[in-house]
């Protein structure tokens, strides 16, 4: 069993020793360090080997959120974040800065325990991409964020995928209900095979292997037409002339 090396991080010590406790009482958990403010955390994680963070988000001079940015930045490599926090309305803040989970206070051991698998999957994973055997390597599907969790969809499940301005939206042929995770069409792009896939549009990718009919400016997948824009019509006219 993989141990993670935690910290927590809370300026209330009631707080900070609940989750000290939960940590000692999980068994892939191992409590590397325990801060009263961000800014102790900060010089820790520079000098700590850190898988996971358990992290208040309302503390003095540094937040959580801010601490999470400055992680972020550094880096994938950087250690995985849980926020622990009283307040809701951080959550989406909490999700742009790639959070594992967001615990809201008060919780119990067994949300905790919730969160904490999911940050041990989360790190197993990236320790697979580390030595070339992720999931995500294959070439039938890829994982994806969707609140707060590691979805995995088959590339010959997706009919097209919708860039919204924080989010993409990505239909499936099997389930009605599209999913969403936050991230640019442009990194989701990068992330599905182009022998699979293409952009046609600013707002849209398509599943080659799912249109139904086509013309010089619109694709159709099931009752949806899709406007192929001109900045990539020229590549669309080169798979098109396979179809005359």
């Amino acid at each position: 069993m993989n141990v993670l090396q935690c910290i927590a991080v809370d300026d209330e010590p009631l707080a900070l020793g609940l989750v000290c406790a939960f940590i000692n009482k999980t068994p892939f958990l191992n409590l590397a360090g325990k801060y009263s403010s961000a800014v102790e955390a900060l010089e820790a994680i520079h000098e700590l080997s850190v898988d996971l963070i358990f992290l208040d988000i309302q503390m003095p001079d540094l937040t959580g959120i801010e601490l999470a940015r400055i992680i972020e930045k550094s880096g994938n490599q950087g250690p995985r974040i849980i926020f622990t926090t009283a307040f809701n309305q951080f959550a989406l803040d909490g999700f742009r800065v790639d959070a594992l989970d967001y615990l809201l206070k008060p919780f119990n051991y067994e949300e905790f325990l919730k969160a904490a698998t999911k940050g041990k999957a989360y790190v197993e994973l990236l320790q697979r991409a580390a030595n070339g055997s992720a999931p995500e390597m294959k070439e039938d599907y890829l994982f994806l964020k969707v609140e707060y969790q590691l979805v995995r969809i088959a590339y010959d499940d997706i009919l097209y995928v919708e860039g919204l301005k924080d989010y993409v939206k990505v239909i499936l042929k099997s389930d009605t209900k599209p999913v969403l995770s936050l991230t640019s069409l442009k990194a989701l792009e990068e992330k599905l095979p182009a022998a699979k896939f293409m952009r046609v549009h600013r707002s849209f990718i398509v599943n080659l292997d799912k249109i139904a009919a086509v013309t010089r400016n619109t694709i159709q997948i099931g009752a949806v037409t899709i406007p192929v824009s001109d900045q990539y019509k020229e590549n669309f006219s080169q798979f098109l002339s396979k179809w005359m």
